[in-house]
């Protein structure tokens, strides 16, 4: 339900055009009521909570100084844009936000024309704004702006410093804005860097700079490599002074900063003085995640996304949980503690999430055999392959969606040599809020085509620790195990620790009329619905777990091969390329003359809101399944 507060000025403001008629002086006010409202609003609809708050000045200052939206502004990691989306013109929809058909969970150009590129993963934003900023220059569009906002971990990501490296060697007057939220506290370094930082800001400075360079250039002085060489030994002398050197001038990117990224004033300065530079450049800025709620500053990682909290005393309001089976990230980080402390070789791996995927548990105990490698996928995938082809086994957990920027790591630097690393990948299937750049989809599709992979589904927490154990024997290869966000349905989840064959299914249920193949935890809900369809027909439903994606399980399949004309499977992933065409592709090829009817996601992007919802919208829930097995046992007549 829309709860709405009144905002002397934030009531005003439909567009960044709004905005910028103010005078400068009442921007912070404006900070505090943007702030004031998104802690508000998240107390009661949760989000993404510390970011937001930390980019409110930076987000009030880029809108006010440039003429978005024919201006770009590139946001990276999206979860920092709340203050961005009510600015444009979203206002008074923000308390449907990551809700079934309301705002978007990150920006999203379908959603606003101010939101230039989708942004649910992190690291995208410098190479997407190279690429507008060189759009720009092509279609001689001088005016235009063009500001990549990236930070908040994000820059550890290899593509972002692949867009550095572009960035440096092509034509571009891009601006790079880094939000620096790590709260280290700096040296003191005195007056000379403010004087440098002043001197290199300055209006003045940078025209005498401008003419120099053109008069030299007209005169046949100033070649591109000459030009390049006095950037060098310009670095070189402010690196001197500073006491200080950085990868962005080391790549001819002018470097600014760092400044205070609170104080709304000094930014706007700023950037009003170099955004008509020419050439490549960064403004590194420092900010507090959470900035303006205190528990949120003390606990940067606790309020990423509390969830619903008391706004006034800060206090998190969390569902009972007494009696519920576990969160299944819970068993594996468990569980992963326990195999670690029977096996030495075990590490674990995890890129910015350690406590997302409960790795932190055994971090907390064994902090040197845990590894968080920050965003960085494809980094953890292949240093997992480095630790394991000298002896180590690596537990490396990356949620599924993040799973598809390491592709290629997977494929050449752990499945062509056999290497014993184990990839779990947590939030499998559908996520809920977090939306189509977070679900779980492809997974399924794009490991089992790879040859020399294990692809492992648990259906429930015994499932996951059975193969977890499995996983970690000698000689075991390449193993994935994926499973779902959110929580099992076992309260009595610990069980022995013991191997499961590989490649071998189970048949949960005998029948002689028609035979439902599920895979993993939705395999529950197809148990519900067969015994419901059992007790209103007069059928025999054989249920089958197939446990394994790769390699499969062709005893089993050739027996209900050999058995049923009539089969049903199903899975929470893409229908393409998924289980069931894996089912389709081993029935065809030995020659069963069988029809089989398949559930799954079909071929388009699932949107935003609760996993209860978007099942159903996906037809994966109980009674979707209930009605396609009535389909089938009515067809058997």
């Amino acid at each position: 339900m829309e709860h709405k507060a009144s905002y002397k000025f934030l009531d005003n403001i439909d567009s960044p055009e709004d905005l910028r008629k103010l005078p400068i002086e009442d921007l912070p006010e404006v900070c505090k009521e943007l702030r004031e409202m998104i802690i508000d609003e998240l107390s009661r609809n949760p989000g993404h909570f510390g970011s937001s708050l930390g980019v409110i000045e930076l987000t009030v200052a880029l809108h006010y100084t440039f003429r978005t939206p024919y201006d770009r502004i590139v946001w990276d990691v999206g979860h920092q844009a709340y203050a961005h989306k009510i600015l444009t013109g979203r206002r008074d929809k923000f308390f449907t936000n990551r809700k079934l058909n309301g705002l978007a969970p990150f920006p999203t150009p379908s959603e606003s024309e101010y939101d230039t590129f989708t942004c649910g993963h992190a690291s995208n934003s410098i190479s997407a704004a190279l690429g507008m900023a060189v759009s720009a220059s092509i279609k001689k569009e001088t005016n235009r702006h063009i500001v990549a906002v990236i930070g908040d971990g994000s820059m550890s990501g290899g593509l972002a410093f692949e867009g550095l490296n572009n960035a440096s060697a092509t034509p571009n007057n891009l601006l790079i804005i880094l939000n620096d939220n790590n709260m280290a506290i700096d040296r003191s370094v005195g007056g000379m860097k403010q004087y440098l930082l002043n001197l290199h800001t300055s209006e003045g400075y940078n025209r005498f700079r401008n003419t120099m360079s053109k008069q030299m250039a007209r005169w046949g002085l100033l070649t591109d490599e000459r030009k390049n060489a006095i950037i060098r030994f310009n670095n070189s002398l402010k690196s001197l002074l500073m006491q200080q050197q950085n990868i962005f001038e080391g790549l001819n990117i002018r470097y600014f900063g760092p400044i205070d990224g609170h104080d709304t004033m000094s930014m706007i300065k700023v950037l009003n003085e170099i955004k008509d530079m020419s050439g490549p450049k960064l403004l590194h800025i420092h900010t507090i995640k959470g900035k303006g709620y205190k528990p949120a500053e003390e606990c940067a990682t606790e309020w990423h996304a509390p969830g619903k909290f008391d706004k006034t005393t800060g206090e998190k309001i969390k569902p009972a949980t007494e009696g519920l089976p576990p969160l299944f990230q819970d068993v594996f980080g468990n569980t992963l503690l326990e195999l670690a402390q029977q096996n030495d070789k075990i590490v674990g791996v995890t890129p910015a999430m350690p406590t997302g995927c409960s790795m932190n548990i055994m971090m907390k105990e064994m902090p040197h055999r845990v590894f968080d490698v920050g965003i960085a996928e494809g980094h953890a995938v292949t240093f997992s392959g480095g630790m394991a082809k000298d002896g180590l086994t690596p537990f490396c957990n990356i949620y599924s969606t993040f799973m598809q920027r390491a592709y290629d790591n997977v494929i050449h630097d752990v499945a062509i040599q056999k290497l014993n690393v184990i990839m779990c990948l947590d939030r499998a299937g559908l996520v809920g809020e977090d939306g189509a750049t977070h679900h779980g989809m492809f997974d399924i599709a794009y490991m089992r085509i790879i040859p020399n992979l294990t692809v492992s589904v648990p259906m429930d927490e015994h499932e996951l620790r059975k193969l977890m154990y499995t996983a970690q024997l000698p000689d075991m290869g390449p193993f994935v195990i994926r499973y779902p966000r959110g929580r099992g349905v076992l309260t009595d989840w610990r069980c022995n620790l013991e191997a499961i064959p590989v490649g071998k299914g189970r048949m949960l249920k005998d029948g002689k009329d028609l035979a439902v193949i599920s895979l993993g935890p939705i395999g529950y809900k197809a148990k519900k619905s067969i015994e419901r369809v059992e007790s209103e027909k007069n059928v025999s439903i054989a249920h089958y777990d197939l446990r394994f994606v790769k390699p499969l399980d062709y005893e089993m399949l050739d027996s209900i091969g050999k058995r049923f004309k009539k089969i049903l499977t199903i899975e929470d992933g893409v229908l393409a390329g998924g289980v069931g065409s894996a089912v389709m592709e081993f029935m065809s090829d030995n020659g069963y003359d069988v029809s089989i009817k398949r559930i799954g996601i079909k071929d388009n992007f699932v949107q935003h809101g609760s996993v209860d919802e978007l099942y159903k919208i996906c037809g994966l829930d109980e009674d979707s399944i209930y009605s396609s097995i009535i389909q089938l046992t009515n067809s058997l007549k």
